[in-house]
This record gives C-alpha cells, sequence and structure tokens, in this order.
C-alpha cells in the first residue's frame, strides 16, 4: 500500500467519532437529537443565495482565477482589514474549499519529513491527521483546564526542539471555547520569533464571540505576518457549511507554494459560490449579527441547564457553538457517557478524548445545530440520565 495511503489509514479514526456512530442509526425511526457535529442551525440567508443564483443565471460557470475570482479576493482582503485588523491585500488571499482544504494546504505546503509540529490539547483532531499525512509527527502541549485552558508559552517552550516547524492555534477553540487574549497570544509569537516556526492559525470562528469578547488574529502581532498562515471559512458564521467555501491568507513567500497545491488538488474553488461568499460579506451585517446572537442565547441556555445536572460542571464559553462540560465525578469516561447518552437518552454528543487525553472526563457539545426547542428536549433528556446514574 502506498506510504500516503497507509498514514491516512493510520489517522482515519481520528477525523470521525460519534459522528459516524450515529450515522450508522440513521433509518431506525430514532428521535435523535445531534449535538455532536458543528452544523449551524440557520439556513444560509436568502441573499447569500439569490447572489449565486443570479452568478449561475448570467452564465458564471466556467473556470475561476486559480487563487479566486479576484473580485471576491478583494471582499476578503476588506474584511480582513476591517475585522481582523490585518494588513493585506487580494494578493494575500487564496480561495479554498472550506477552512478543511486549506489547512491541508498548509500543512501540506509546509511541513516536511521528520518535521514536528505542536499542537494544543485538547486538540481538532483534523490537524493531527494531516499533520501526519504530511510526514510530520505531532508533538502534543497540553493545556490546563483549571487555569481556563490559558495558552502557557513555558509549557509551549518546552516541547520546542532543533526539528519544530510550526505550532498550529485554534482561535477561538474547538473544543473548549477559549478566545485567546492578546497578551496568550503574544506569548506564542514570540516563541515563533525566537525559534523561526510558522503558526497554522485556524480561525474559522473569528465571528462568533461572545460577551464583548475581541477575536486577535496573531498575524497583526508584530513580525508575524511574514510567518502565519491564518484560515477562514463561511461554514460556521454565515451558515455555509454545505457550500465547502473558505480561504486563507499568507505572506508572498509562502503563498506561491500552498497555491501551487490548492491549484494542483482541484484545481480552482466553483465559480458561482464565490459571489455568494462576496455577497456574505458585503451584504447586510445585520443578518450576522442576528445568527450570533442567537447562539449566544443557546449558549446560556445549555450552560445553565448543564450545571444544574449532578455531577457535571461547565464554564461558560467565551465563543464558538461548543460547551465543553467537565463529567469526570459521574463516573463514566467520555466515551462511556457519550455511549451511553446516545443508547439511553437519545442525544448524541462528542467524546473528549476524541480531543485528546486531555480531552478524557468532558463531552463537546454543539449549541449551534439545533433549534432551542430541540435543545431544551436535549437537555431534558441528559438531566434525566444524569439523575438516574
Amino acid at each position: 500500500m502506498p506510504k500516503l495511503a497507509n498514514r491516512i489509514t493510520q489517522t482515519s479514526k481520528k477525523s470521525y467519532g460519534m459522528v459516524a456512530k450515529a450515522g450508522g442509526l440513521a433509518g431506525s425511526g430514532r428521535d435523535l437529537i445531534h449535538l455532536e457535529l458543528g452544523k449551524p442551525f440557520h439556513d444560509t440567508p436568502a441573499h447569500i443565495i439569490e447572489a449565486t443564483v443570479d452568478a449561475m443565471r448570467r452564465g458564471e460557470v466556467h473556470y475561476s482565477d486559480l487563487a479566486g475570482l479576484y473580485d471576491f479576493r478583494v471582499a476578503i482582503a476588506d474584511k480582513l482589514v476591517g475585522y481582523n485588523k490585518m494588513e493585506v491585500g487580494p494578493q494575500d488571499v487564496l480561495v479554498t474549499n472550506g477552512l478543511t482544504q486549506a489547512s491541508f494546504a498548509a500543512f501540506m505546503a509546509l511541513v516536511e519529513e521528520g518535521d514536528e509540529v505542536i499542537l494544543l490539547e485538547p486538540y481538532y483532531p483534523q490537524h493531527l491527521g494531516k499533520i501526519e499525512m504530511a510526514g510530520g509527527r505531532p508533538v502534543t502541549v497540553t493545556l490546563d483546564p483549571s487555569d481556563g485552558y490559558r495558552l502557557d508559552p513555558v509549557r509551549i517552550a518546552a516541547a520546542i526542539t532543533p526539528r519544530t516547524k510550526a505550532i498550529v492555534l485554534v482561535n477561538p477553540c474547538n473544543p473548549t471555547g477559549r478566545v485567546y487574549s492578546r497578551q496568550e497570544l503574544e506569548g506564542v509569537a514570540q516563541l515563533a520569533r525566537e525559534h523561526d516556526l510558522f503558526v497554522i492559525s485556524d480561525e474559522v470562528y473569528d465571528h462568533i464571540v461572545f460577551d464583548r469578547e475581541t477575536h486577535v488574529s496573531i498575524a497583526t502581532l508584530p513580525g508575524m505576518k511574514d510567518r502565519t498562515v491564518s484560515m477562514y471559512a463561511f461554514t460556521k458564521a454565515y451558515a455555509m457549511d454545505g457550500w465547502r467555501l473558505g480561504y486563507l491568507v499568507a505572506a508572498p513567500a509562502l503563498m506561491s507554494g500552498l497555491a501551487k497545491i490548492v491549484a494542483t488538488e482541484v484545481t480552482h474553488v466553483n465559480t458561482f459560490i464565490q459571489h455568494g461568499g462576496r455577497a456574505a460579506l458585503t451584504g447586510p451585517e445585520a443578518v450576522l449579527r442576528d445568527m450570533v446572537a442567537d447562539d449566544q442565547r443557546k449558549r446560556d441556555l445549555v450552560v445553565a441547564r448543564l450545571n444544574q445536572m449532578p455531577g457535571v460542571t461547565c464554564p461558560m464559553p467565551q465563543g464558538t457553538i461548543y460547551a465543553f462540560p467537565d463529567i469526570s465525578a459521574v463516573g463514566l469516561t467520555s466515551q462511556e457517557a457519550a455511549d451511553r447518552l446516545l443508547d439511553e437518552a437519545d442525544v448524541v454528543v462528542e467524546s473528549g478524548a476524541f480531543y485528546g487525553p486531555a480531552g478524557e472526563g468532558r463531552l463537546r457539545i454543539c449549541f449551534g445545530s439545533e433549534s432551542t426547542e430541540r435543545l431544551t428536549l436535549a437537555m431534558d433528556r441528559m438531566q434525566k440520565f444524569f439523575n438516574a446514574l
């Protein structure tokens, strides 16, 4: 079997979790409430769909620019300048098939055989798998839950060796819900500068922050623009998960290699959906604000209910669409709890251990994937389950 196929086989178990188990029950007639997958509850806003359909009707159905439509990249750059405070232009943007392809391109372009890449644990499993596929070695740094999963430069520095190539960030963080402060990011940036490291920054939840928290892109810190690949998508904030539309931002010295990966893999992203992406960025901001406000109301509901359940404690997520409650006091492992909630309560949640050993004793619950009514029913079912333990 070819080397890459071997790597895919070895890492495939890290790419799925309770999604696969629940999927095996499709057609069973059971009323499963799905809180395991980060799928937005809202449908894509109408003005985005209309712009896409209009583009098809105009004949925008042929090949695009390899990097993405120029007007679309201009709109992306305007967003990055205005919201993320980056100093970039359309030439610094590469349109991708979601953040998934953006991260694939980043790891394939930057990581060579034997390179070490630091992952902060709990980590996003797809990033681990892609490091391995690129021939790299993931090195995990466990963040302390009692310290709110704060970025700890001392812990990160202890993991750096002469073979370290990059540090991976997910900010806001899936699964913990943390939004990293500027001070925390400055600690990581200092390590990257001192040890000549890249930072691969997954910022797919950059718009989904609560309680006046501020998202900071690490590429905006001194000396970081040329050593950071920042990655985004329309998936979560604009409820465009099925569209598979994202983008990455990188300095010219990195862009050539990144573009080669994307062009070789898919040539370019679907032409007409890029018009939908442009409409998302240039359309009414109230649509985005309303969806984030709805996520915040659901967060408040779910966290309050979880903290009423015996043996369960849940910190308040600062961002993302996930709660990460601690269930270590209930006497079950994370996977046992997730399996039994599926089997006995018809509620699908993800095991915290899916995100690495540091996630053991926790569950990841997506409060952004269902209506308020369905979330309330899920909490009722979970309350009954934990009451009976």
